[in-house]
């Protein structure tokens, strides 16, 4: 320990390399998938997402020194901006396949309901956070509670995006559980999903997120029209088998068969080439990551930072979870991106976001302690 303190800086040695490496290898593996869904070319979506993943890789490392107190002071302020964004998204946001979710920086297209995902969980922790934990309990806070996770996820349905909404409320009540709110609570909202889902699908979804639901539950009904996406999505996971067709030799995806293949899809693009086994291996390595989210706020010093960083890592659950099940036909098409293998640079700067939060909490939990 005392060479290895003699050659590298402190500050590099009690950084998670086996946290940063993985990520790092889930990055690469992307890149391979995004090259192989462009016909074996590294633009137009291999480069800009290499150089992306890199740049934000690093910025998480960097966040890493990040002191605790930063987050938790700035969790509601960062929560307020986010807001704020939301409501110029509405007003001038940049209107892309039907949906108005952008603001246009120049560089990045960068959509704010992205870092609501991770800003919901550092707000609702800093909110359970002030309140004594006698008070958690009490009926009185639900209503504050409600309108911090509400609002966001309202303003996120106007754009329209279904899928982040719900990422939004599950990391807004995941929190809440984990806070201690009743369970009765959570048991009479799941009585009352049933028709809370139905008045929604009558009277809030748009036609198309209901031609979604309706596909989920038939997905034959439609073959060649609402459905043709997740018919050609399992066609894609199934013609991969165990092993896989190999790189580069993908058939739905290079005969333009399979949509978004690059995007919403890129874990059909995946398993085509690399089978069952690339997934379960993929599964496995987010699963590492997520347990050791978990195990970092188990030695989390605060409250805040205790619910904080089992917020981030149920987030980053979230996000491959919902993807892997809405591709393999488990759950409605909501447009959940697949991280840090689908393209896209607002996703995988939020997901590398929660890791950098989630190292900063991890260092100051370990105490100075080598990971």
């Amino acid at each position: 320990m005392s060479a290895r303190a003699g050659f590298v800086p402190a500050g590099l040695a009690r950084l998670p390399w086996g946290v940063l490496l993985l990520t790092f290898a889930i990055g690469g593996f992307g890149l391979l998938v995004l090259y192989s869904a462009a016909g074996g070319a590294i633009r137009p979506w291999a480069l800009s997402q290499g150089i992306k993943f890199v740049v934000f890789l690093a910025a998480a490392a960097a966040l890493s020194r990040v002191p605790e107190r930063v987050w938790r002071e700035g969790a509601l302020p960062a929560y307020g901006i986010l807001v704020v964004l939301l409501v110029v998204v509405e007003l001038l946001g940049k209107v892309s396949g039907g949906s108005q979710r952008w603001l246009n920086l120049g560089v990045i297209n960068l959509q704010p309901s992205e870092l609501m995902k991770p800003g919901i969980v550092l707000a609702a922790a800093r909110f359970y956070d002030m309140l004594p934990p006698t008070e958690t309990r009490a009926w009185r806070w639900l209503i504050p509670a409600g309108l911090l996770i509400g609002v966001p996820a309202a303003l996120i349905m106007l754009q329209p995006d279904l899928g982040t909404a719900l990422m939004v409320s599950a990391g807004g009540m995941t929190i809440m559980f984990l806070a201690g709110v009743p369970l009765r609570l959570f048991a009479g909202a799941a009585i009352a999903a049933p028709v809370v889902g139905t008045f929604a699908y009558r009277f809030v979804l748009h036609d198309y997120q209901r031609h979604r639901i309706a596909i989920f539950l038939d997905p034959e009904s439609d073959p060649l029209g609402t459905g043709y996406h997740i018919s050609q999505s399992k066609i894609a996971i199934g013609s991969g088998g165990f092993w896989g067709k190999g790189f580069l030799h993908g058939t739905q995806s290079h005969l333009q068969y399979l949509p978004e293949g690059h995007t919403d899809f890129a874990l059909a693009t995946m398993m085509e080439e690399w089978g069952f086994v690339g997934g379960c291996l993929l599964i496995l390595a987010w699963m590492l990551i997520v347990r050791w989210g978990v195990k970092a706020s188990l030695k989390a010093p605060t409250r805040f930072s205790r619910l904080a960083s089992a917020g981030l890592a149920t987030t980053i659950f979230f996000y491959f979870a919902i993807n892997m099940a809405m591709v393999m036909g488990l759950a409605p098409v909501v447009g959940v991106p697949l991280p840090l293998i689908s393209f896209g640079g607002s996703a995988q700067m939020t997901v590398l976001l929660c890791l950098g939060i989630l190292m900063s909490i991890d260092r100051e939990g370990r105490a100075g302690e080598r990971w």
